[in-house]
């Protein structure tokens, strides 16, 4: 796997501790989202369509050094938006491998090459640059011809410099399963340390809603993408074997949001990172006050097709603690590409969706045009 041993043993310490406490709901990994502001206009993104007052906003380095403190996950995804346009961005990266945090910078690698001696190679310091396929795959899915060039040369660059890298790799309807898997090849050829891989998530806000991966069609695609590389262990992927197991339809999860909480310029995300249907100004918050049960598959319109990393990798992971023998097979064989699916959740009593999130849009934007008056006030009164 491309999840190095250190990095591997501490996070699987951690749960077994968690697990003889029995505490039974626990972060596993922060998903920080300092900005919303992006150098890309992704059709299948959902964060970049904020006016410009919410686009504007940041969290602070204290505010992203409370968010670590407050939830005590021992790892910290850090994307947006695109990072690497936030100026306090190296300082919060160095923030949380003081407090040794296992940080995971994700960019489209746009600016890599002008930022990169900003930071410092580190055991516990992962650049993931966002590559959605080949080239045709990758610009078409970022709406930007010459993207994908920029990327590989941009990891190519971190790798000279030592640092560890990976891609993370988001796959939609129209992903044809042979060339993922030669895109896959060729990023294991030019060294890259490891591949995070999700389907698409249908974002209620995102431009394009056509092309986000059902259920079913999530479990053929990725079956069809793993026969291709040896049930999967040709290549290192950054995820657990179980959780890889069930994108391919072999094992029946429900999700665990508090296990990938995240926090934004709105505040803590309810229930997860990625519906916004109500925020928070605190963790204990979260964890205490949010109706968990309300939501995943088979309680909610919202969650039937969802099979993101966000909500199961969480899961998987508890899993291969509770049943480590589960993993034995995985190692010796690969992921099963051929078969019945495991059984589906059902979906009969799931409550329908509903369309919250612009009221907080507008809520935000009143806090964000009460405190700028307030401080136009305070300047005039000086």
């Amino acid at each position: 796997m491309g999840i190095p041993a250190k990095q591997a043993a501490r996070i699987g310490a951690y749960v077994l501790k968690q697990h003889l406490s029995g505490r039974a709901r626990y972060p596993l990994v922060l998903m920080l989202e300092p900005l919303f502001r992006c150098n890309l206009a992704c059709a299948g993104c959902g964060k970049i369509d904020y006016p410009d007052e919410i686009l504007n906003q940041r969290l602070s380095f204290e505010d992203c050094m409370q968010a670590i403190d407050e939830c005590g996950a021992p790892c910290v995804s850090i994307a947006g938006g695109e990072p690497l346009l936030h100026r306090e961005m190296p300082q919060i990266v160095k923030g949380y491998i003081e407090r040794q945090k296992f940080v995971i910078l994700c960019t489209n690698a746009l600016l890599l090459a002008k930022k990169i001696d900003q930071y410092e190679p580190h055991e516990n310091f992962t650049w993931s640059i966002h590559l959605d396929g080949d080239k045709l795959m990758h610009d078409k899915s970022v709406c930007l011809t010459g993207t994908y060039d920029k990327a590989v040369a941009a990891l190519k660059l971190a790798k000279e410099k030592g640092f560890r890298t990976q891609i993370n790799c988001t796959l939609f309807n129209d992903a044809d399963p042979e060339r993922t898997a030669k895109f896959f090849d060729e990023m294991m050829a030019i060294g890259c340390d490891g591949i995070t891989i999700s389907p698409g998530y249908a974002y209620e806000r995102a431009a394009d809603q056509e092309h986000f991966l059902n259920r079913e069609r999530t479990k053929t695609l990725f079956r069809e993408i793993f026969k291709r590389g040896n049930g999967g262990k040709k290549w290192e992927f950054t995820q657990s074997e179980l959780f890889l197991d069930f994108l391919a339809g072999n094992q029946t999860y429900e999700c665990s949001p508090w296990s990938m909480p995240c926090r934004t310029v709105f505040g803590w995300q309810k229930p997860c990172y990625l519906l916004g249907e109500g925020y928070v100004k605190t963790f204990k918050e979260l964890m205490e006050d949010t109706e968990w049960e309300k939501y995943g598959v088979g309680n909610y319109e919202k969650c039937a097709n969802c099979m993101v990393h966000c909500g199961y990798e969480g899961t998987a992971v508890s899993d291969s603690v509770r049943k480590p023998y589960k993993l034995l097979p995985l190692a010796l064989r690969g992921i099963k590409t051929e078969g019945p699916f495991a059984p589906e959740i059902d979906l009969s009593k799931q409550r329908p969706a509903e369309f919250v999130f612009s009221r907080h849009v507008e809520t935000k934007l009143a806090e964000i045009r009460t405190t700028k008056a307030g401080a136009e006030d305070t300047a005039s009164a000086d």
